[in-house]
């Protein structure tokens, strides 16, 4: 349970998809409303730990006794691309309310989802570490995106020189935050 407990929050917060690894950054950019900020985020958590687990258990079912581990990347690919409608679909019947339009090309483009299964598969740490692991990398950039989002509403209230203005801000307060998030590494000591 506590290794469990110490992937989820590692995941999360010091081996941070988006700020750590330069996964997933695209639609840290592209969410701009508060709503639609959480709709992704929560998207592509549940996107994240459905795929993960299903990855785990094809890789470990049919990849690895057929001896196609070579294959994983050309399985996992189309594997979650194909689980980004039915996880739409479950999000628009649970939480009609949250707006799920649009998400998908989002979703279909962020290379953290495909990154947390080639990455949990790699350290073939078991089915509830693959779950831990996809789990928290989807808070992890659920957090990111939120905290994105608020210093874009600070920022947009600021005189900021022309030059900067728009992306260059934007990227330079990315790495400002991922300077923020090193100080977590600190945190867990093996």
């Amino acid at each position: 349970m506590t290794d469990m407990l110490l992937t989820l929050v590692s995941a999360a917060l010091i081996n941070n998809l988006v700020l750590q690894m330069p996964l997933a950054v695209e639609p840290i950019l592209a969410a701009h409303s508060r709503s639609r900020v959480h709709a992704l985020g929560i998207a592509t958590t549940v996107l994240m730990a459905v795929s993960g687990v299903l990855a785990y258990l094809l890789d470990h079912y049919v990849l690895q006794p057929l001896g196609l581990t070579a294959l994983r990347l050309w399985v996992f690919l189309p594997l979650t691309a194909l689980l980004i409608r039915p996880v739409l679909g479950a999000l628009m019947r649970l939480r009609p309310t949250l707006p799920t339009e649009g998400l998908w090309p989002l979703l279909l483009g962020n290379a953290g989802v495909l990154g947390v299964v080639l990455l949990g598969i790699e350290d073939d740490e078991g089915l509830t570490h693959m779950a831990a692991l996809s789990v928290g990398a989807g808070l992890g950039f659920w957090l990111v995106l939120s905290l994105f989002s608020d210093l874009r509403q600070r920022i947009a209230d600021n005189d900021i020189p022309l030059p900067f203005r728009g992306l260059p801000v934007e990227l330079i307060s990315a790495g400002l935050m991922a300077v923020a998030f090193l100080g977590f590494n600190a945190m867990i000591k093996a």
